[in-house]
Order: C-alpha cells, then structure tokens, then sequence
C-alpha cells in the first residue's frame, strides 16, 4: 500500500447518533483511515454526551470550527417529549445544527447529487437545483409559551425596551374570549446584519458558480418582517452586485415565495434558490427527494468569516438503526454521510495548499457515482433507478463496493 495521505492542519469531526454514527465509521474505517492519517479535533455530539455536558460540547464544537476553519459532522437527534423518555434527559435539547448554525452566522447551501439511471420526479428538471437557505435566527432561535391553566385569558403583547428605558408594546392577541381562552404564542427574530451576510453570500456564491438567484418571501403578509429580508437583498444588491451579475450574464430575481415555488416546478434548475430558515429546511427535502433521495444531497454552511461546516442533510435514520441493533441487515443510503466527508477533506486541502488531499476526496466521490451507475445501489435508489442491471445491496456492502473502485 503506498503512503498515506498527510494532513496538516485537524478536521473537526462532529459525530452523531443511531445509524448516520454507525455509517460514520464505517466510512472512516473502510474509506478514509486506509488512505489518510486522519488528523481530527473530535467531538461527541450523540444525545448521551449532549446530556452529560448539558450540551456544552455543542459550543465546543462549534468554537472549534471558529478555530481550526473546517467542520464535518454526522446527523443527529434533535429531540422531542418521545426523545426524552427514550434517552432520560434532563430538558429538551435544542437543535445542534440550530446551535452551530447560530454561533458560526452564514448560509447553508444544498445541491442534489445526481447520478446516471435515477431521473428526477419533475420531468423538466435538467440541472441540479441549489438551496441557499440562511442559517439564523427565526424559528430556529424562537421563545414560545403555552396559553392555558393559569394563564386562560391571558393579553400576550410584543414588548421593546430601548437601553434608555423607553417601551413600546404591541398587542399580539387577546385571550380573553371565553370560548378561546388558551392557545400558543411565538416569538422570533432576526437582524439586519444576519440577512446582510445572508445576501452576500447567495450573491458571491451566484457569481462563482454562474447561476442565476432566485429568492422570494411573503412581503404581502408579513410587511416588516419578511419584507426586510427583500429589502436589504435589494439594498445589497443594488449596491454592490448588480454589475458583476450583468457582466456575468446572470440575473437575480425576487417574487413573492409561493410564486418562486411554481416557477421552480416548471424550471429546468440550474440555479440558486435563496430561502429562508424555514422555507430552506421544507424546500431543501423537497427538492431532494425530487431529484431521487434525501440521501442523495451535499450540505455546506458557510460562514462569513471563513468557517465551513459540511453535514448530511437528513436525519438519523432511526427505524434502520433499531433494525442494526436486532442483527437485521439494513441498506441505509451513506452517500450524503460520505460527501460531507469528501467536502470537508477538500476544503482542508484547499485552505492548507495540501492538493493529494483534494484529490482523494474527489477520487472518493467519483468512485462513488462510479459504483450506482455500475448498477449497485442501497434500497432507495434500487426502487428508483432505471438501470437495467442493478444490484441491491446493504449498508456497509456498499461502502465496500466504493472501497475497490478507490482502490483500482
């Protein structure tokens, strides 16, 4: 066997739960580990090792990134009442990603991995369709509270308290009608410098990639909020972006979201789709799956300050891991798992000039693609793929089946 791959500066490896943490090593174990002396900074994201730190070790992780630059991490539980009877936790966690995503700002970008035999659902798609989907705030950073038992009847109001003291209120709503007492409330945020970065990043990565940029909101509706994030993308826009787009013969385009939603199923892609925190969560396993598989999906958050964070776009895959855990053969689809890997390890060649690192990992994916298109294939593409000759196989035969095509 020829030398291994030196590394010089760690990768920050984030690993995570049920089956994406059993996928994770075998990854490094039949893929990675033969061919490069893995340099990590590792952390234990699984829900346990969140319990135990109080879910210190997410900030951990998360300054780590700020400090080594590079990121990879597994899937893992975000958890719900089910979730904390299972594990015995002490409160409900929130997401990791949530935390990371807040801590790092940025935007995170998601491509379909498209591969020969598995056509897409929607007949038109010809080129993949990139989801820019901003990483703070809303949601995802929100306080929410029960209205009910004591509470029944409550005035729930929006209330600012400048530095000086000054207040200004705005009701919400009035629970006080007997046949309406109880209910819920949200509150959620974001800021002006957040969808700043947001705009910048969706329009840097159009102009290096040559696409066009599409975006759209509910300005109609939501005439504050929402309608900030158009402004500030026309503001950013405008300013500073709107000759390079010319010069590169691209466009950017705004339309109200459920607009941007039709006209995304009669494009052919090809494109870059920036959405919202939430609108990007849906639209990202939308187009995923009509592009064949949510397994089948690159994911990069990218920060403003240089950090990059890759990670598979899905969940956990809890119902093949319990099957793992009986002894029953599972055929978990790891191609989203591996590319977060190969991502990692080529921005880490790229941001330390180590070019034999960059390469494997586009040596990896290659032989990856290679090996559904040679007709082997997990359980989902099975179903999908229109291959003549096709072989359904399990978890870790695939990553074997990889593992030779690296190796010739």
């Amino acid at each position: 066997m020829s030398e291994k791959i030196k590394m010089t500066t760690p990768l920050v490896e984030l690993d995570g739960d049920e089956m994406t943490r059993v996928i994770w090593q075998w990854i490094k174990e039949l893929l990675i580990e033969p061919h490069i002396e893995l340099n990590t900074e590792y952390f234990d994201l699984g829900l346990k090792e969140r319990e135990r730190t109080k879910d210190q070790i997410t900030i951990d992780a998360a300054n780590a990134i700020k400090k080594y630059g590079v990121g990879v991490k597994c899937a893992t539980i975000t958890p719900n009442a089910e979730r904390m009877k299972e594990y015995d936790l002490s409160e409900m966690y929130k997401s990791p990603n949530g935390t990371i995503r807040a801590l790092l700002d940025g935007t995170v970008f998601r491509a379909p991995i498209t591969v020969g035999g598995v056509s897409p659902y929607i007949p038109t798609w010809k080129k993949p369709i990139t989801i820019a989907r901003h990483a703070y705030g809303d949601i995802y950073k929100n306080t929410e509270m029960l209205i009910g038992n004591e509470m029944s009847g409550a005035t729930v109001e929006l209330v600012a308290t400048s530095p000086s003291g000054k207040e200004e209120r705005m009701l919400i709503h009035d629970f006080v009608y007997a046949s309406a007492p109880s209910g819920i409330v949200q509150g959620i945020h974001n800021t002006d410098a957040s969808i700043e970065s947001f705009a910048h990043a969706c329009m840097q990565y159009a102009l290096d990639t040559k696409q066009d940029l599409w975006f759209g909101a509910k300005d109609t509706i939501s005439k504050t909020y929402e309608r900030r994030f158009r402004d500030i993308f026309d503001e950013v826009f405008g300013r500073q972006y709107k000759s390079d787009f010319a010069a590169a013969g691209i466009e950017y385009f705004y339309s109200l979201i459920d607009d941007v939603v039709a006209r995304v199923i009669r494009s052919q892609g090809g494109f870059i789709w920036a959405c919202r925190n939430y609108d990007g969560d849906v639209m990202s396993d939308m187009v995923a799956t009509a592009f064949g598989s949510l397994a089948m999906m690159t994911s990069v958050l990218v920060s403003p300050d240089g950090y990059w964070e890759f990670e598979a776009a899905h969940g956990t895959v809890q119902r093949h891991y319990y099957q793992h855990l009986e002894g029953k053969s599972t055929s978990t689809n790891s191609v989203a798992t591996l590319f977060a890997w190969t991502g990692a390890l080529n921005k880490r060649g790229e941001l330390d000039s180590n070019q034999e690192l960059c390469n494997f990992a586009k040596k990896l994916e290659a032989a990856t693609i290679a090996t559904i298109e040679d007709g082997i294939m997990t359980g989902d593409l099975y179903v999908l793929s229109n291959l003549e000759n096709k072989t359904k196989v399990d978890t870790r035969a695939f990553l074997q089946e990889i593992a030779k095509r690296l190796a010739d």
